[in-house]
């Protein structure tokens, strides 16, 4: 991952997940009564909690209940749950910009005319918003988009019309009809019939101020869009919608927008097998050369657990050489991963000798490899330096020259055990042509000679998993901790796998020193399967910040002690298979992540800019109104 794209990743500090419509719905009319509270002096108590529900909360309610429908039925995506969270923060905006006034009010000389006008101000913003986000949700054009997001504001508009007299300028000899349900100011409590008899002109004012700000939202998008259209030719609303839809009810829409961003790749999809002779698989190795994101479960974020299910023994999904370029764009994509390494299971031909582990470092790369039979389990790390992701060339690069010390087949894998996190401008990412990714291809070479040249003897296994009472949030996902335990001619070697992405700086050292202290492990390597069902928390969470330390080697220390107690006589065979997958394609995530962070990153100022041009023309919208 390179500085850029941590600098989206980061963006995951966004994600949650709306709540549920009637929750939203019940919320806002709990802060509409305690506003209420505040701002009205009925006789009693409780007139004032029922007055701020039904002047400040009745609008949100309408807004909550009838956008998601009207929205719907002109072709749009908006869920209840969003559009009741939506209406809710607009609540909010008009209670800050409300209060906000009536302070200013009772400190200056302005009169209640001020009040109403920061009002006016306050609906048309919230339009201006709910126009934005649902133009963003429902990928509809302004005006169509411009009929839900006004609900709120027009019901909110439709109260004050009643309730403050404001009939009386339009009444032209109205009859009983028309004074009961447009005329009924008597009925406003006592600080709304201070703002009686509202010129309508204000309404007018209204009006004219939301046109302004729907035409603010559209230069606003206009501009923004330019650089999205330009280097990826997709709109930033799609991406905005995906993120908004994903991170918010969970939906597969930002799949769409990587679909179409995505290109065309032919990966290498290894498969180790250990069964029992003639017998049932007890462990399956599953190497496809993919990155396991984006985020969370789209694309292939959680491709490790899918892997780990198809497995008739204990799955092993470590991870792959490979980086965020190679992230499926969809997961549909992960069901052709599955098939193709069913594909390459069937071809297994098995062989029950290995060789004893081998350990080799060259500069900052340690490759430690076991063969089984004419193939050849190597598993590469950078500890304790630093590093993320081995860019898919490099790998491509070092198996071909593990296998140029004539081994049939070779599985690498990252064991992404050593990082730290976000910080600094180079993340650890090992690119072709740098001393990092020669160090990984002359270690890769020498292991496959020694592992060509070595003894075979009796293969035997023993295997061990713990989900963990740990969660995502922890840093760790639904695989647990997994432990493989293979012996050859008296060494026993300990494969460690945590379902995790990547580790703080350390923690691997300490977990292989305290697995090899143990008197029966000779040697052992821990790996991450880098998967990204952690990152819906954080962009890091990386194994090793949430949870304690010594209660994550203990657990391992049991498992290796499971892993022994459970070695025993086993084959194992190899085979790859090449899928064809669309992924986000070569530099597309560096270029994704450049224009989404140049919009964060510009699109502040370029707010800002807008908002204060579209306030300056309000204030001349009211000064005209007034002469």
């Amino acid at each position: 991952m390179t500085a850029t794209q941590g600098n989206l990743a980061s963006l995951s500090r966004f994600v949650f997940r709306a709540p549920s419509w009637y929750s939203s719905v019940a919320f806002a009319l709990v802060i509409a009564g305690l506003t209420g509270l505040a701002a009205f002096d009925s006789r009693f108590v409780l007139e004032d909690v029922w007055e701020g529900v039904f002047y400040i909360g009745l609008p949100t309610v309408a807004a909550g209940v009838l956008t998601p429908y009207v929205d719907r039925k002109l072709g749009g995506k908006l869920s209840r749950n969003q559009g009741s969270l939506l209406a809710l923060a607009c609540e909010l905006v008009v209670i800050a910009v409300l209060t906000g006034a009536a302070v200013v009010a009772v400190l200056t000389d302005l009169q209640q005319t001020f009040v109403v006008d920061a009002l006016l101000v306050a609906l048309a913003s919230i339009f201006a918003l709910r126009l934005f986000i649902i133009m963003a949700v429902s990928r509809q054009s302004l005006p169509v988009a411009s009929v839900s997001a006004s609900i709120q504001t027009v019901a909110a508009a439709v109260l004050l019309f009643v309730y403050s007299g404001t009939m009386r300028y339009l009444e032209f000899g109205g009859g009983p009809v028309t004074r009961a349900f447009l005329y009924r100011p008597h009925e406003a409590p006592e600080r709304i019939q201070e703002m009686q008899y509202i010129d309508p002109g204000k309404f007018a004012v209204l009006a004219a101020l939301c046109l302004i700000y729907a035409g603010a939202v559209w230069l606003f998008l206009r501009i923004i869009d330019q650089p999205w259209k330009r280097s990826l030719g997709v709109s930033m609303l799609d991406f905005v919608g995906g993120f908004i839809g994903h991170v918010a009810e969970g939906s597969r829409e930002l799949e769409n927008f990587f679909e179409d961003i995505g290109e065309e790749a032919v990966v290498p999809v290894t498969v180790l097998s250990v069964r029992r002779p003639g017998g049932s698989e007890k462990a399956r190795f599953v190497l496809p050369m993919i990155h396991p994101g984006p985020m969370g479960d789209i694309g292939g974020g959680n491709l490790p657990r899918r892997i780990a299910e198809g497995a008739d023994g204990i799955g092993f999904p470590p991870h792959a050489t490979a980086g965020h370029d190679f992230n499926l764009v969809t997961s549909r994509e992960v069901d052709t991963v599955i098939d193709t390494a069913e594909t390459a299971y069937q071809r297994i031909e098995y062989d029950d000798t290995g060789t004893r582990s081998v350990r080799v470092t060259e500069g900052e790369a340690t490759l430690t490899g076991q063969a089984f039979g004419g193939d050849a389990f190597v598993v590469s790390t950078f500890a304790p330096e630093f590093a993320d992701d081995v860019e898919y060339a490099v790998g491509l690069s070092a198996v071909s020259e593990a296998r140029s010390g004539r081994l049939n087949d070779v599985m690498l894998a990252d064991a992404h055990n050593s990082n730290n996190g976000l910080e600094g401008d180079d993340l650890g990412h090992v690119v072709p042509g740098s001393k990092r990714s020669f160090d990984l291809i002359g270690g890769a070479g020498e292991v496959g000679e020694r592992l060509a040249r070595a003894s075979r003897g009796q293969l035997r296994l023993g295997v061990a998993w713990d989900e963990t009472d740990w969660r995502p949030e922890d840093g760790i996902g639904p695989l647990g901790v997994r432990v493989s335990v293979f012996e050859v001619a008296g060494q026993q070697t300990a494969y460690v796998l945590i379902d995790g992405n990547n580790m703080v700086p350390g923690l691997r050292d300490r977990i292989v020193e305290s697995v090899e202290a143990t008197d029966s492990i000779d040697r052992a390597e821990v790996m991450t399967t880098d998967t990204h069902v952690v990152n819906t928390m954080e962009a890091e969470n990386q194994v090793g910040e949430a949870l304690d330390e010594e209660e994550l080697i203990a657990v391992i220390s049991g498992l290796v002690d499971e892993a022994v107690a459970d070695v025993e006589p086993v084959e194992a065979g190899m085979a790859s298979e090449t899928a064809e997958v669309t992924v986000f394609g070569n530099d597309r995530t560096e270029m994704l992540a450049s224009t989404a962070n140049a919009a964060v990153s510009l699109g502040a100022p370029l707010a800002g800019a807008i908002i204060f041009a579209a306030f300056a023309v309000s204030v001349l919208v009211f000064l005209v109104a007034g002469l």
